[in-house]
């Protein structure tokens, strides 16, 4: 087993859509990826195939299933709900490194040991699919980073070269925080309203409700960081326009009675709020709905 600085041995938990992808790119980087393995059964690798958009051929990636003792390099890349799960029982080293590629913000507050190196990812590419097989709509931009700052380390140049549009971003927040109010804004509603990104633009009582968790989100960021510039409805448009026909997540996972992330976005705004003694009607409102509309989902 690989486990140098140079060229980590990766371990995968949550090989959804997202998590594919990155093992696709891991693995064209030179690094080992693997699946935990948790029973100490056979291994038994998992098989997948990603297509792509722009017509490359398809591309097989299988996981095997590796002994975990311990874990130095992990890939977190399942929904916010299930993160107790899929870390459940890892033998994590003292000074995991750990890659976050999962929407909201503070879902592994308290999961990781103390020594942790926590690199967030922030991406605007997109994949969409169910095992086995998973297709690349979207290959954007990427961003790692850690929330403290800090310089990247030894294995990223490497990866980057083989992650299109991966930058190191220092510090990484900005980028964390744009994201989160898109999806505080786009995913509650369409999910809640169950249309299409676009419909936040085209009719007029959504568009109004978007627009409040926009300003109220810039509200708060305010108040947690005074050079936060706001302006966030604008930049929330411009992905509704630009993902129009786009299903988000939030609404996929209410169409098949899945649970939302709902917590790790809107939840965390919220959470910050009550620290600082704000209110957030609005975001209070839809966190409520969609947390009601799980619970009462089939």
């Amino acid at each position: 087993m690989i486990c140098s600085p140079d060229v980590p041995f990766w371990y995968l938990a949550g090989a959804g859509n997202m998590g594919t992808l990155a093992a696709c790119y891991l693995r064209a980087a030179g690094f080992p990826v693997a699946l935990p393995r948790r029973d100490g059964g056979p291994p038994a690798p998992l098989r997948k195939t990603l297509t792509f958009e722009d017509g490359r051929a398809p591309l097989a990636l299988e996981l095997p299933a590796a002994p975990a003792a311990p874990i130095r390099h992990l890939v977190v890349a399942c929904k916010t709900p299930y993160s107790d799960a899929a870390l459940a029982d890892l033998p994590l080293a003292p000074d995991v490194t750990v890659l976050r590629l999962q929407n909201g913000l503070g879902s592994l507050d308290g999961r990781l040991p103390e020594g942790a190196d926590l690199i967030e990812v922030v991406t605007t590419s997109a994949v969409k699919g169910r095992h086995p097989s998973h297709h690349l709509v979207a290959e954007n931009q990427t961003w790692m980073g850690r929330a403290r700052g800090g310089p990247a380390p030894a294995w990223f140049q490497t990866l980057a070269r083989h992650w299109p549009g991966l930058e190191w971003a220092e510090p990484i927040r900005d980028r964390q925080w744009r994201k989160l109010v898109a999806n505080a804004v786009i995913n509650p509603l369409t999910g809640l309203y169950d249309v299409a990104n676009g419909r936040l633009l085209e009719d007029p009582e959504l568009s109004a409700r978007a627009r409040r968790l926009a300003d109220e989100a810039d509200t708060l960021l305010g108040a947690l960081d005074p050079a936060w510039p706001g302006g966030s409805w604008d930049q929330v448009a411009a992905v509704a326009a630009a993902t129009a026909g786009n299903t988000s997540s939030m609404r996929a996972d209410m169409q098949r009675g899945a649970g939302t992330e709902i917590d790790a976005i809107n939840g965390w705004l919220l959470r910050e709020a009550r620290r600082l003694g704000l209110e957030l009607p609005a975001h209070r409102e839809v966190v409520a709905a969609v947390r009601g509309r799980t619970l009462s989902a089939p």
